[in-house]
């Protein structure tokens, strides 16, 4: 089924005090991490959370998503699920590192948020072609997109076909992976949003096949 490009407004307005307080420690939380386990953080690149936190505001006031139910593939520190927990998603994410897994917990119960995360991956189970077909893509391979790890949905009791709005933040050569596990596993309506290195974002909806004309 098609994924389709959906524009939003960039939004510059004032963040509220909370999401300034709270993107002020996560921010403070990350940079030592980084300092801490350079060679640990080398598949960790954070997003600008900023930017994200105004792509997730437009899509709620524009109300594009479907409903309430929003994923983080690949959290990391899960600053961009417990943003969607402050806009009153029904949030989680999943993390293939244990220790970053802790830190997203740590960072969220701190600031009282109902956020889920789970350790596994991302990657539906019977998608390892797709994983082969981007690895041969870039003649490379990915540690954090395994295919043997721990089913992060089963944990969950929920499958990428129940979310309204997953968000990823794909490494390059990635991209074609993502929208690929989107379009093939999520649901009819559901909205991926992808950050970039240019410090932007990518909205899609996946559409419903339309039947050809008879």
């Amino acid at each position: 089924m098609p994924l389709v490009e959906i524009e939003i407004s960039k939004n510059d307005s004032i963040l509220p005090d909370e999401i300034v307080a709270f993107l002020r420690e996560a921010d403070l939380r990350v940079s030592q991490y980084l300092q801490k386990s350079p060679r640990r953080a080398t598949g960790f690149v954070p997003s600008d959370f900023k930017t994200v936190y105004h792509a997730l505001q437009a899509i709620i006031d524009t109300n594009l998503a479907t409903g309430n139910s929003f994923c983080e593939w690949g959290c990391g520190f899960g600053v961009v699920a417990s943003l969607a927990s402050m806009l009153e998603f029904m949030s989680c994410g999943i993390e293939i590192e244990e220790e970053l897994i802790d830190a997203s917990r740590s960072l969220a119960d701190d600031f009282g948020l109902p956020v889920e995360f789970v350790q596994g991956s991302f990657i539906p189970a019977g998608a390892e072609s797709c994983v082969e077909a981007a690895y041969a893509e870039n003649n490379a391979s990915y540690s954090w997109l395994i295919t043997d790890a721990e089913d992060g949905y089963e944990e969950l009791e929920l499958g990428p076909e129940d979310f309204d709005i997953v968000f990823a933040y794909p490494w390059p050569g990635e991209e074609n992976l993502i929208s690929s596990l989107f379009e093939k596993y999520a649901a009819e309506g559901a909205l991926l949003l992808t950050y970039d290195h240019l410090d932007s974002v990518s909205l899609q909806r996946k559409l419903s096949e339309q039947p050809c004309d008879t």
